[in-house]
């Protein structure tokens, strides 16, 4: 599924490491209510602590300074995966929500420089299954153009080039409140989805 703009995951990997986690927590915020919705569904889930350790990698972001144990963070996002025998759509979309904020926290630990790329993959991902879920089994090449030219890919790679386009300027702590209200989404996920729905 490729972007709507040419050369975005060279883009991407050209930015520097703090725009590179803006746009990697702004992703991160917008695929949050698919792990609150799982949450909430199975009672399984830390979302208290995954919204924590996402607000402390903004705060981070906008005070540079700031003294923030990310070895601890990433100790308690472990506890915040789905139960491992649970293969249902609703935990892999909340898995893929632990692992990109996982990622995440590895960049600001000195780790995974591919990170940005895997953290837009998943959110693309993310998006591919719930397509091929909702619309039922069509043939391959049906299936793939059904997914190219689905709303919801549309909105996806529009989002993304969105939020490259914000991470490419200053990040004072201003773009860093838009892109985090722009990741935000109004509480709509990738896939579409609200905790209203």
């Amino acid at each position: 599924m490729a972007s709507t703009q040419p050369g975005f995951y060279q883009r991407l990997q050209q930015l520097d490491l703090p725009a590179q986690q803006a746009f990697m927590a702004a992703l991160c915020e917008r695929q949050l209510p698919n792990y609150a919705l799982y949450a909430q569904t199975t009672g399984h889930g830390d979302l208290h602590t995954l919204r924590t350790v996402l607000d402390l990698v903004w705060e981070q972001l906008a005070v540079p300074g700031a003294s923030i144990d990310f070895d601890r963070q990433a100790e308690k996002l472990a506890e915040c995966e789905p139960p491992a025998d649970d293969d249902s759509f609703g935990a892999r979309r909340a898995l893929d929500a632990v692992v990109s904020v996982s990622s995440l926290l590895d960049t600001l630990r000195g780790e995974a420089l591919e990170a940005v790329v895997d953290v837009s993959r998943t959110s693309r991902a993310g998006v591919r299954g719930f397509i091929e879920l909702t619309e039922g089994e069509e043939e391959a090449e049906k299936l793939a153009l059904l997914i190219r030219d689905h709303p919801l890919t549309e909105d996806e790679n529009g989002f993304q080039d969105a939020v490259l386009d914000s991470v490419s300027q200053p990040l004072g702590k201003t773009v860093l409140k838009d892109i985090r209200r722009l990741g935000k989404n109004d509480g709509v996920s990738n896939l579409g989805l609200t905790l209203e729905s």
